[in-house]
């Protein structure tokens, strides 16, 4: 049943003003949520449909694209810094990074608009520098997983150092939908496995490290208004009773 039809119902037609002052009221509040959702959730997409025509090109003309990522402290590395994140092994590894990458970068640009390409730059590029320094040699890095594990590092943290009641929320919720994600980083769960847990790592510290540096920076707690307090004009002090009623 339509909101409009509820209340002419539930209501009646006599009190048509109150339909009217729900929609007067709520439907602009509505429409800019609305809004925003589209807005927060059309860069995410657009990168995920980039990934996707990077692999479709890279399988169409076989262009070898992997060759690109990167190569720790090898000079033909440093490309990688910038391509890494672009560039999958397969599609089942597309695919596995895609779903992460549009949440958690709609939650960053909704929840976090106000610096959330500052954040995001910043994650891909100090995650990107710091592998090309620190992680094992003699094979490509490849994947946007060094960038997920980032996001999910500044949303996480950023609640909790906020404590901001919204934000705290959806930190529950992102340690609820990635929590399994911190397994991650420990190269012993994966001996024979080409998972480059460097990324993972160093995406988690860098997502903290942007956490406090961008703390007071974007959405804060608000301080809670107890409002003027105002004299008592007696207006709500209890009726007087007579107890002697006048004789008859």
């Amino acid at each position: 049943m339509s909101v409009q039809r509820y209340f002419y119902f539930r209501f009646g037609c006599r009190h048509e003003s109150i339909l009217t002052n729900f929609n007067e009221n709520y439907q602009p509040l509505a429409d800019e949520e609305k809004i925003r959702f589209y807005r927060s959730i059309f860069y995410p997409a657009l990168f995920v449909i980039l990934l996707w025509l990077i692999k479709g090109v890279d399988i169409i003309f076989d262009l070898g694209l992997n060759n690109y990522g990167l190569f720790p402290l090898e000079t033909k590395g440093l490309i990688g810094i910038l391509t890494c994140p672009l560039l999958h092994a397969n599609l089942a590894h597309l695919f596995a990074n895609s779903v992460p990458l549009l949440i958690l970068g709609t939650f960053l640009f909704y929840f976090y608009k106000d610096i959330a390409w500052k954040t995001l730059g910043l994650l891909y590029l100090t995650t990107g520098i710091w592998v090309w320094v620190f992680a094992r040699g003699g094979a490509a890095h490849i994947g946007a997983s060094g960038v997920i594990y980032g996001l999910v590092s500044f949303i996480f943290f950023s609640g909790i150092i906020r404590k901001e009641k919204g934000l705290m929320v959806i930190t529950l919720l992102v340690a609820f939908l990635y929590g399994g994600l911190i397994w991650g980083i420990f190269p012993q769960l994966f001996p024979n496995q080409p998972i480059s847990w460097e990324s993972h790592l160093m995406g988690l510290v860098a997502g903290l490290v942007l956490a406090v540096y961008f703390r007071k920076q974007g959405p804060q707690p608000k301080p809670w208004d107890w409002g003027d307090e105002e004299e008592d004009d007696g207006s709500w002090a209890d009726p007087q009773v007579d107890d002697h009623p006048a004789e008859q």
